[in-house]
């Protein structure tokens, strides 16, 4: 599959979270099995502000191609040069805009699942943004602002037209958050109305929700998320999956291990006692 010219060579792509896909975690999760990553969201603000600690978070690990760094913010012009910085701070081979972050002081700003609000507007960051890297831009998205607001076919018409190389859709709206059931019928609908590729986020627990994530939605790509906190073995689980090869689930010693490598890292690629503190939410996940 290509997004615009990045070739990647994988149905499986590691869902960017807050507070949790962090360099550690996503070298990990590629050593396991993901064939693309993101990093965590940045905002666009502290990136034209010059803020050290953001700039910190688009650091990629030295396994991480392909990858996208991805921003958030509803001005445009700091959207445009905030995917200059992120593109050169980090390498990336991808900018990717968030428009589904559901969290309050994201979208209480104009971000994240926000622009579902505001689709024109959302337009022209993408064009401002695609005018302003020479990589790849794609978008990230719900199937709508609320319930009642069902646009994500349009919203995605939009970012195309502007020059978006692929469309990501968790399916479920802002309100919804990540309960209840994933709505694959927008997804779909989505998926019939652009020529570019669309990722399918939500709810993928392992191959068989990925299988029915692809035959549903006619996905190009599946994006996991939750469900690799404490597990990024679930990697390996769907790629067996899909390759009808055996497999054995880790045992406790085997996942200690891991975790105890995911430690490490975090150690060596930040603050020892912030890696300390951050390692305790992996630790019970594992």
């Amino acid at each position: 599959m290509y997004i615009g010219n990045v070739e990647i060579h994988s149905k499986l792509y590691l869902a960017p979270m807050a507070g949790v896909t962090d360099l550690a975690f996503r070298q990990i999760c590629r050593e396991l099995g993901a064939g693309m990553s993101c990093t965590e969201l940045v905002s666009a603000k502290a990136l034209c502000y010059q803020d050290k600690k953001s700039r910190g978070l688009l650091k990629l690990a030295p396994n991480e191609k392909p990858a996208a760094a991805q921003i958030f913010g509803s001005d445009i012009p700091c959207m445009a040069e905030a995917a200059v910085i992120a593109a050169e701070a980090s390498g990336a081979d991808i900018i990717d805009i968030n428009m589904g972050c559901p969290a309050p002081k994201v979208a209480a700003n104009g971000g994240g699942s926000a622009l579902m609000k505001e689709p024109l507007l959302a337009g022209k960051i993408v064009a401002a943004v695609v005018k302003a890297v020479n990589i790849p831009v794609t978008v990230k998205m719900r199937t709508g602002y609320d319930n009642e607001n069902i646009n994500a076919m349009y919203l995605s018409q939009i970012c195309e037209d502007a020059g978006a190389a692929a469309i990501t859709v968790h399916g479920r709206t802002r309100p919804q958050m990540y309960a209840p059931g994933i709505d694959y019928k927008t997804i779909a609908e989505v998926k019939k109305s652009v020529k570019i590729p669309v990722i399918a986020n939500g709810d993928i627990t392992g191959g068989k929700s990925a299988e029915y994530m692809y035959s549903a939605t006619g996905c190009d790509m599946v994006s996991v998320g939750r469900a690799a906190e404490g597990n990024p073995f679930i990697f390996a689980e769907i790629n067996a999956y899909f390759e009808k090869k055996p497999y054995k689930r880790p045992s406790l010693e085997e996942r200690l291990k891991v975790l105890k490598k995911q430690i490490l890292l975090m150690s060596e690629y930040k603050d020892p006692h912030i890696a300390m503190l951050e390692a305790r939410k992996h630790a019970a996940w594992y």
